[in-house]
């Protein structure tokens, strides 16, 4: 059973429209209070953004039955402040107990118990947004902040980054590894199952798979041209072994599927099967490269088997040659809204998908983007003119460098203005790296990291919503000063 927030006034807790707020206080977590405290107030978009939160949360069931649930008032909050403030669950439920302010604009009284806001709980209320959701919310945040301040949908500026995905250094040996250390587990268990044997020694199997992963390790590390000379035989070996252990595994689903169907259950086996796959072609592609010496193309790798959407980006980053996550684009308006944000197809670069984002922007902000800009690696003649034809000044510089020079020489400007004000946006992604958790998506799955990609767009933007409102109402206070702009 759930509601929608509290109506009933409590003798231990202020309304949450008049809880006050430590203004002098410069912690993020008054920003995105002050902004969430703003949606309660109004009552038509905290109804707006409630009717999402419902639809998600009660998609299965009905809100008017069982036993007492999160508010969505409460459910919102927890998912603004999680990634605002850049807490996991565990400091998550810590900030529910014990800070007075959240509490209140969460609508919980001093005297409530709080036994159902525990981490896990927590962490499987918001595991219910979907990430079309959050997507909506942030869009009626944005429309919020554009009612304080109209002029900040005129201007835009976007770039990408990759988010990581929070995997180990993928080496196929240690790849192959996790495969075989997930899938003999549950090959003996479906053999216990079944009551077959041939699985009493695996363990001692997997030790020297463990043993050979070191070894192979260790000669990567090694400088030495001798020892770089034995990977080919430690890797052959290495295969060999897990060979041994992918063939039982499959005899074992082969046979239990025929002889013991009534006994097994379809799950089972296919989640075998997929472990079987995937340590096999990470198997495939060691032999391709270590041992036939091919170059294997980065679309043909696994660079994990738990998060299997991760991509390899060579994006030429100073002490980061190699990032392995997903492609992230982020478009920031005047007043430091998220306004739009799109995660990239696997295969896709910037240039590939800067038209069709910027058409999706311009409706969001009802054709009113005047100045756009854009770094060179979104650039081609075809790109250049077709945002053109979408907005009026548009900043999107060549990437051969002597046409860079030439349009400098030759720009108006205007378009200086623009390319000088563009590089704000690396500000905005080293806030939503450091700030909001976007460094590294901790949740699991491609649909969890959709969805922590938007909820940290969501703490930002309720956060800058805040900071508009403390600009408007305590211009002097302390956590509305902006040493930068009052230089």
């Amino acid at each position: 059973m759930r509601k929608n927030y509290t109506k009933q006034y409590r003798f231990d807790s202020s309304p949450i429209a008049q809880v006050e707020l430590n203004v002098e206080c410069r912690d993020e977590i008054i920003c995105v209070l002050i902004g969430l405290q703003h949606l309660y107030t109004n009552s038509a978009l905290r109804m707006k953004v409630i009717r999402f939160v419902a639809a998600d949360i009660n998609e299965d069931s009905r809100a008017d039955v069982g036993r007492p649930g999160m508010d969505y008032w409460q459910v919102l909050v927890l998912a603004a402040v999680r990634l605002g403030c850049n807490l996991d669950f565990d400091k998550l439920q810590d900030q529910v107990e014990n800070h007075r302010a959240l509490r209140s604009i969460m609508g919980i009284g001093e005297w409530e118990d709080l036994e159902g806001f525990n981490y896990r709980t927590i962490r499987e209320t918001l595991c219910l947004l979907k990430p079309a959701t959050i997507s909506k919310l942030n869009e009626a945040i944005v429309t919020a902040g554009h009612a304080i301040d109209p002029q900040a949908g005129v201007t835009v500026r976007a770039d990408s980054f990759v988010i990581e995905t929070n995997i180990h250094y993928p080496s196929e040996s240690t790849l192959i590894l996790d495969g075989i250390r997930k899938l003999v587990p549950l090959c003996v268990d479906l053999a216990s199952t079944c009551g077959m044997s041939g699985w009493r020694q695996i363990s001692h199997l997997v030790k020297k798979i463990k043993k050979q992963t070191q070894k192979i390790g260790r000669m990567a590390a090694s400088k030495s041209p001798s020892k770089k000379a034995l990977l080919s035989t430690a890797y052959s070996e290495l295969l060999e072994r897990a060979g041994k252990v992918l063939q039982l595994a499959r005899e074992l689903v082969k046979t239990a599927i025929k002889e013991h169907g009534s006994r097994v259950t379809a799950l089972q086996t296919k989640t075998i099967e997929l472990w079987i796959d995937l340590t096999s072609q990470v198997c495939d592609t060691a032999f391709r490269r270590v041992l036939l010496g091919e170059s294997v193309p980065s679309s043909e790798k696994l660079f994990s088997l738990f998060e299997t959407h991760t991509q390899l980006y060579r994006r030429g980053k100073v002490g980061q040659a190699n990032q392995f996550g997903r492609l992230a684009l982020v478009y920031e308006d005047g007043a430091g809204f998220i306004s739009h944000y799109h995660l990239m197809d696997r295969e896709a670069t910037d240039k590939d998908v800067v038209v069709e984002q910027t058409v999706v922007v311009m409706d969001k902000h009802n054709g009113a983007i005047e100045s756009a800009s854009f770094d060179r690696g979104f650039y081609s003649k075809e790109n250049e003119q077709a945002l053109q034809e979408l907005v009026g000044n548009v900043c999107v510089l060549p990437r051969a460098p002597s046409e860079y020079a030439e349009r400098l020489k030759t720009a108006d400007i205007k378009f200086h203005k623009t390319r000088l004000h563009h590089s704000g946006i690396e500000s905005a992604i080293g806030a939503l790296q450091r700030g909001n958790g976007l460094k590294r998506c901790r949740d699991k799955s491609e649909v969890g990291f959709e969805r922590y990609f938007g909820l940290g767009v969501l703490g930002r933007n309720i956060h800058t919503l805040g900071k508009l409102l403390l600009a408007r109402d305590h211009a002097n206070s302390l956590a509305a000063t902006n040493r930068r702009k009052a230089a």
